[in-house]
């Protein structure tokens, strides 16, 4: 950990992506180094459907009809995760804000405070296209056609479009090319978050 980033007292963070970008590692690899939990809704909804509580269920429930988790409950999951201890001094989030209607849940969540920065994983849709249909092949996916895996890419491009610009006129987005190895886009973001918190230490 960096000088800069040890001497803050929190670090508020989001990191978005398309399916594919190698989200789920870089997300891991920021917690550690800025000592906060990555909290993903995709994982906490997993969770409590592995273990079967009343949470669970009724997620379950709303999946299984074939419906979107609506705003209220993941609102409700994410300020329940955000009251515990371990994101006292600052968090990672993973999979939310999805919608900006959920960016203003999340600023009351935080008392009218913002995030501190928003990691943005840039990647060319044709590379990131390949590395899906390769892994698919590799774990026996047939169902991943490159018909559906560009449908996913084009929902997570019209989903986000509108949370990029927030994050942009807020002037927290920190955008990062997301192809290359994990070592040289973890340097990326690394290298981003630390000019992006200094500046924010030093306001």
């Amino acid at each position: 950990m960096t000088e800069s980033s040890s001497e803050r007292t929190s670090a508020r963070l989001l990191i978005i992506g398309p399916p594919g970008a190698g989200k789920g590692t870089q997300a891991s690899r920021i917690a550690e180094r800025y000592g906060v939990p990555a909290i993903s809704t995709g994982d906490i909804f997993r969770a409590n459907i592995t273990g079967g509580t009343e949470l669970g269920t009724r997620v379950q429930q709303i999946i299984e009809a074939g419906e979107l988790v609506p705003d209220s409950l993941t609102n409700e999951i994410v300020q329940d995760r955000l009251a515990q201890d371990d994101a006292a001094h600052g968090f990672l989030l993973d999979g939310y804000p999805r919608t900006v209607d959920q960016v203003h849940a999340l600023d009351g969540m935080l008392d009218g405070a913002s995030l501190d920065a928003v990691v943005l994983l840039e990647a060319d849709t044709d590379e990131v296209v390949a590395r899906l249909l390769k892994r698919a092949e590799l774990e026996g996916r047939a169902d991943d056609t490159e018909a559906v895996i560009r449908h996913r890419q084009e929902v997570y491009s019209e989903q986000t479009a509108p949370l990029i610009e927030l994050f942009s006129k807020r002037g927290i987005l920190v955008s990062v090319d997301g192809l290359g190895t994990v070592e040289e886009v973890a340097e990326r973001i690394s290298a981003g978050l630390d000019a992006r918190l200094a500046a924010t230490a030093g306001r």
